[in-house]
């Protein structure tokens, strides 16, 4: 492997530069830095193919192959494969802007506070403390907010001495944790099922699809929640009486202002720029994230220690991603490239998906995403390859935001039960069992029941609207 300071370095300023080259692509300026995107894209890529593990460089290969299939049988290839670089150079700019507001929040004290005043819950109100707690950090820090409140509440139960006790209330407040991260991924504007779906269904909106999208997440939590309640464990010794929680519900108060600031800001510029959303949040999630941390250091100390963690973040942290970005990247890309490749192959075998009802192919998305993450297809790629698959709305009789319902309630599902997801595999690093565990046997059931309600939330939404 190709592993130096320099190489960080390098592969860190690339990936600024392609993130600049979206930008300026969504904004609308600067044509000839967007024209770069696809040169820049397969440096960046080039370069992390001689750093990354086997298992991350099979998808480059992957990519290779089809990029090769495209050029041979596709008559319009130069246009897919810039369309596939497109999404890759996206997804890359999408990953590096989101991942600046979770270093900014790494110093923050009151972050922190936040997490362990959560983590501290009496059981009663515990797992609909950490699914709320946990939709806001995510909204905030992505990922990032599994591993700040994962970290918390592990630390937390590890203090009860009880073995049986101690089992029961880590798997509770992971479970909760986890349910809460993914119930915001149908209508975060920060989450990769939003960014992608809207840019694949053409017709669709953040603005659109937030309130049906929010019923998916509300279905979610009820679920969650219920199941906890229900399933209450029953304990074969009455536990110790617990130290009550440090600090009040006012800690949440610098989410909520963060939050506020950020979905203000986003929908201010919408309607003055009519940029996308996914456009936007590129911008103004790094800005908001460098003002953080100049309040952070104090006025006489700000520039200085600005300087020093966008070094920091460029020329270390966002190197040692590269392979999620590298499986994310080509993920966008495999999916852009492979559907249009399929496209014809299914068009010859005379299956005509525009004959079927939509409520079959829309509640079909809903069980297929998942499933296909249980053989080990990241959500990105399953629906980069679905999506141009579906017969339009139109054709359909269904309204753009119906498909979307339904591909954010599968890729939700998948992130809870797939093996190969971030999330399975952070809670099982922090619950110390495998991510195939945490999918299967702690979230099965869930999953199941989820997928029901969810697929009748689904065939109900495409026939109001």
């Amino acid at each position: 492997m190709l592993r130096s300071a320099l190489a960080d370095r390098v592969a860190g300023g690339l990936i600024v530069a392609v993130a600049l080259s979206v930008i300026a692509r969504e904004w609308g300026v600067g044509a000839w830095i967007a024209s770069a995107a696809p040169v820049l894209t397969v440096a960046l890529l080039a370069l992390f193919a001689v750093q990354v593990q086997s298992s991350r460089l099979a998808f480059i290969l992957v990519g290779l192959v089809l990029t090769g299939a495209s050029l041979m049988y596709d008559p319009d290839w130069e246009t897919v494969i810039g369309r596939g670089l497109g999404t890759a150079a996206f997804i890359a700019a999408f990953f590096a802007a989101l991942g600046t507001l979770r270093n900014a929040a790494d110093s923050a004290p009151s972050i922190r506070a936040c997490g362990r005043f959560l983590s501290q819950q009496p059981p009663g109100r515990r797992y609909l403390a950490l699914t709320v707690g946990g939709q806001l950090f995510a909204l905030l820090l992505n990922y990032g907010a599994i591993v700040l409140l994962g970290s918390l509440a592990t630390a937390n139960a590890n203090e009860e001495p009880d073995a049986e006790i101690r089992a029961h209330r880590t798997r509770r407040m992971l479970l909760a944790i986890q349910r809460g991260f993914l119930s915001t991924l149908p209508w975060s504007p920060l989450s990769f099922a939003v960014a992608i779906s809207t840019a694949l269904i053409p017709g669709t909106s953040w603005a659109g699809m937030l309130l049906p999208c929010m019923g998916t997440g509300l279905i979610l939590v009820g679920l969650g929640w219920a199941l906890d309640t229900i399933f209450k464990p029953r304990l074969s010794r009455r536990p110790a009486q617990r130290a009550a929680p440090e600090g009040d519900w006012s800690l949440l108060l610098p989410l909520f202002v963060l939050l506020g600031v950020l979905v203000s800001a986003v929908l201010v510029l919408n309607a003055i720029t009519r940029v996308r959303i996914v456009g936007l949040v590129i911008v103004i999630v790094p800005v908001i994230s460098v003002v953080w941390i100049g309040l952070q250091a104090g006025p006489g100390d700000a520039a200085r220690r600005i300087a020093q963690r966008v070094r920091s973040y460029v020329g270390v942290e966002l190197p040692g991603y590269r392979g999620e970005i590298t499986l994310l990247m080509m993920a966008g890309y495999i999916g852009t490239v492979g559907a249009h490749l399929l496209v014809p192959v299914v068009a010859a075998s005379g299956v005509d998906l525009a004959a079927i009802p939509a409520w079959v192919i829309l509640v079909a998305l809903v069980w297929i995403i998942p499933l296909a993450g249980q053989l080990g297809m990241n959500p990105i790629l399953a629906v980069s390859l679905l999506a141009p698959l579906l017969p339009g709305a139109a054709e359909m009789g269904v309204s753009p935001t119906a498909i979307i319902v339904a591909i954010t309630a599968g890729w939700t599902l998948s992130g809870a039960t797939s093996p190969y997801t971030a999330t399975t595999l952070l809670i099982g690093s922090f619950a110390g069992i495998s991510a195939g565990q945490v999918g299967r046997r702690w979230n099965g059931g869930f999953a199941l029941l989820a997928g029901v309600l969810l697929s009748v939330w689904v065939a109900l939404f495409a026939s109001l609207s």
